[in-house]
């Protein structure tokens, strides 16, 4: 019976979308804009990497191809150099909203049909009732922040009066979200937690997809750093995704990086939350190994987005590119007879755009296996196909939404 490995490279955009203008965000393309400075010489930074982006093994299996066809042009030093080793195509969104949850439900099977509640971009940003119940029920002495940002600058800005109030601090972005940030050893992990889990009640009235606990660690006099542990508490998908359908099904499933936060912990089988890029792919290959017939692993890995998209990381967001890239040889020596693995995005976070949040991208869609022929899958009107076609190829019982190209 085949597996299939299905891994999302958090924020690897490759194109604006038809409705990008509604988002602020014509003209974006997270990956094109990478390629386009790494050729200009933009992409260098002395001791991490220099020169053109270098993806060989994801131009074989499409990659440039995909951005062709997203965008009219091929990135530089994207064209394939062999032949083809996969099927390529890109992906459309039609959630409303450039988010985590929605990009990865709509790829599971459920887009968003509904509106997702937003804070405003004023001071204060949350409602004072909201703010006051937060307090209260958490024996808060109150908050800082209350406002939009982005999550390092306001840990900067905020730190040392946290250090002084121990007042955790509050923050919010354009995407569906309250963000908690304390002091990992001071205020502690497991009561930040706890703080998110309040406010993850409170938050239910309002729309609103996430509440995540930002714990960071370091004093004023030797600044502040974010920790990996990180935790998202999410409302849960409205209907079955494809996890709920495999799991019902009997099927093993493992999930790697944050996709047990994403999909709040429903039907995510085994979950493993390793730091890093690098854990969460060996952790995926990995799983593989041993995994029985039928089964299914869904990845993340989320530092293209929280470490080098949103901090405006162009040489960083290369090189962390490259090192997937290296790595992809690996995933191709993990599989049997049978198996199937895409590679995907779930939105974009272009390094070279105004401000610090997501991106209304097409997302690629790169498909290979032992048994997968080379070709195109074409212009997939919804993230709903990648689930489709993941169902399809396992045998199991479709979803209400996406069409498999398989």
């Amino acid at each position: 019976m085949p597996r299939a490995l299905l891994i999302v490279l958090d924020s690897v955009g490759i194109g604006g979308a038809e409705d990008a203008s509604a988002y602020g965000d014509a003209g974006a393309d997270t990956l094109g804009h990478i390629a386009e400075a790494c050729a200009a010489g933009g992409g260098d930074r002395a001791g991490l990497r220099q020169g053109p982006l270098h993806l060989p093994h994801m131009a074989e299996l499409g990659l440039g191809l995909a951005c062709e066809a997203s965008t009219g042009r091929m990135p530089p030093n994207l064209e394939p150099k062999g032949s083809l080793t996969g099927s390529w195509g890109y992906g459309v969104e039609t959630s409303r909203g450039k988010d985590t949850p929605s990009g990865h439900w709509e790829i599971a099977g459920v887009p968003v049909d509904f509106e997702w509640g937003y804070f405003p971009d004023t001071v204060p940003s949350f409602p004072k009732e909201l703010t006051d119940a937060l307090i209260e029920r958490a024996g808060l002495p109150g908050i800082l922040g209350n406002k939009h940002a982005s999550g390092t600058a306001i840990i900067d800005e905020l730190g040392a009066e946290y250090m002084r109030t121990s007042m955790p601090i509050c923050y919010t972005s354009v995407d569906s979200v309250l963000q908690i940030a304390a002091h990992e050893e001071t205020f502690g992990l497991q009561r930040l937690y706890d703080l998110c889990r309040i406010g993850r009640e409170l938050c239910d009235d309002y729309k609103i997809g996430r509440v995540i606990a930002r714990p960071f660690v370091g004093s004023a006099e030797a600044g502040f750093k974010r920790t990996g542990n990180r935790k998202d508490f999410a409302t849960p998908p409205p209907s079955d995704t494809i996890l709920d359908i495999l799991t019902k099904s009997g099927r093993s499933v493992v999930t790697v990086g944050k996709i047990g936060d994403i999909f709040a912990h429903r039907s995510t089988g085994h979950e493993v939350k390793p730091n890093g890029n690098d854990a969460c792919l060996s952790a995926a290959i990995d799983a593989m190994k041993d995994l029985p017939d039928g089964g299914f692993v869904f990845a993340n890995l989320v530092d293209f987005d929280s470490e080098y998209g949103h901090r405006r990381d162009i040489p960083g967001y290369a090189s962390a590119l490259e090192a997937f890239d290296r790595r992809v040889p690996e995933i191709e020596a993990s599989l049997r007879p049978g198996d199937l693995v895409i590679i995907t995005a779930d939105h974009g976070n272009d390094p070279s755009w105004r401000g610090t949040d997501h991106t209304r991208e097409h997302i690629p869609i790169l498909c290979f296996g032992p048994d997968i022929k080379a070709g195109t899958v074409g212009k997939r009107s919804s993230f709903a196909d990648i689930g489709a076609s993941v169902l399809t190829h396992l045998g199991a019982p479709q979803s209400r939404k996406g069409k498999s190209w398989l």
